[in-house]
């Protein structure tokens, strides 16, 4: 898994502007591995702990583990739950929990916007061995790239974000169903049972907000520098004010991959 798109300012913006997660999200894997409070869970990739502080309530305690300091940094300071902890480290260190932790540790091993940066076939086979009987995999995606969702208004904002990268953006970040199609038949090649539950919202959206979340997707050389930002924001408000209020359907995927 790759560190670089998400250090410096990009850890702000991903925790001031990416999306947390309904409860009716983290419900999802809870009655899947039929958690408890007596349970372990590790949230890999898990950025600044959006679906980590979801977890918490479910389990006796949630690690969230990322390779990307910055973000850690950003997590410890927006969580006030006391049984999450926080971890160094990226899929292919998975392995290596097993010697701190011991066989059939873990209740579950969630993903939630990063199964893309990873080995996910390795990382499937990696897990097996931690799992308790009845626990397993999540893989969540928080709903479509901002700049691929099908309304006029998206279709502005892409618009404008083009024109400044200079290149087209079409990255799916794993949402898209041949990613998810595929993510479903490593899991079931690893061995696990696997089912797909879909949990659907419409929030509205401030033109702060779609600014703050488009440079949270950015790496830390594509920022615009800090006195361009305003005007950044102003082009995004200028080519979607023909299409307000602005309001995001999200529709968050969760493949469950039961030992």
């Amino acid at each position: 898994m790759t560190t670089s798109t998400f250090g410096g300012e990009v850890s702000e913006y991903y925790q001031r502007f990416r999306r947390g997660y309904p409860s009716e999200v983290a419900d999802v894997p809870a009655t899947a591995f039929a958690l408890s409070g007596d349970d372990l869970v590790v949230d890999l990739g898990c950025g600044t702990g959006q679906l980590t502080r979801a977890l918490a309530p479910r389990v006796g305690a949630v690690l969230g583990m990322d390779p990307e300091p910055a973000m850690l940094a950003q997590a410890r300071r927006a969580t006030a739950e006391p049984n999450v902890g926080w971890l160094l480290g990226a899929d292919s260190d998975v392995g290596a929990l097993q010697a701190v932790l011991g066989p059939r540790r873990l209740a579950a091993v969630t993903v939630a916007q990063a199964l893309h940066w990873m080995d996910h076939p390795r990382l499937f086979a990696a897990v097996r061995p931690l799992l308790r009987p009845g626990g397993g995999v999540a893989v969540v995606t928080n709903g479509e790239p901002l700049w691929l969702q099908d309304t006029p208004w998206w279709a502005a904002l892409r618009d404008v974000v083009s024109a400044y990268l200079g290149t087209p953006v079409h990255r799916t970040c794993g949402t898209d169903d041949a990613s998810q199609e595929r993510y479903a038949k490593a899991l079931a090649a690893a061995g696990y049972a696997v089912s797909s539950t879909v949990v659907e919202y419409s929030a509205p959206l401030s033109v702060d907000e779609l600014a703050g979340g488009v440079f949270s997707a950015m790496s830390p050389d594509q920022l615009p520098a800090p006195d361009a930002r305003p005007a950044f924001t102003e082009r995004i408000r200028a080519a979607v004010a023909p299409h307000g209020p602005l309001w995001e359907h999200v529709r968050v995927r969760l493949l469950t991959g039961s030992r």
